[in-house]
């Protein structure tokens, strides 16, 4: 009788559990296809650059903040397409590592940067509600 009592707890315990892990898996926020477009855009209006190079892992990891809005990103392709060389254009910006993002004002910050950070940096505004952790 005792150990029917345990594995009954037990599978109470694991349905609880499961259920909750649903319930918070639900609730969390996810960006939709456009949420982060108006911010996307701002910051190419504001002047701000993103350099980076297709094989750097930081650089896919500040492209997939954005999900689709992505396009309307100022990024600027640093790599030559066999991965071995700069392009001329980020020669002559001075960048020395990726990502890097150069402000209107020549700020210039480097590895990815959280997008509070980049609002603040270039006025643009990012409701909560694009805000996706």
């Amino acid at each position: 009788m005792k150990k029917q009592t345990i594995f009954i707890i037990i599978i109470v315990l694991i349905i609880f559990l499961v259920g909750g892990l649903a319930v918070l898996a639900g609730t969390k926020k996810v960006k939709s296809s456009s949420q982060l477009d108006s911010f996307a855009k701002c910051l190419a209006d504001s002047g701000a650059k993103f350099y980076g190079t297709f094989w750097c892992p930081h650089c896919q990891k500040q492209k997939a903040e954005f999900g689709s809005s992505v396009k309307y990103l100022p990024y600027i392709e640093c790599s030559t397409a066999d991965g071995k060389g700069q392009l001329d254009v980020c020669k002559e910006a001075g960048i020395e590592g990726y990502p890097t993002w150069v402000f209107a004002n020549g700020e210039r910050l480097s590895g990815e940067i959280p997008l509070e950070t980049l609002a603040s940096k270039t006025s643009c505004t990012l409701s909560l509600e694009q805000k996706v952790k």
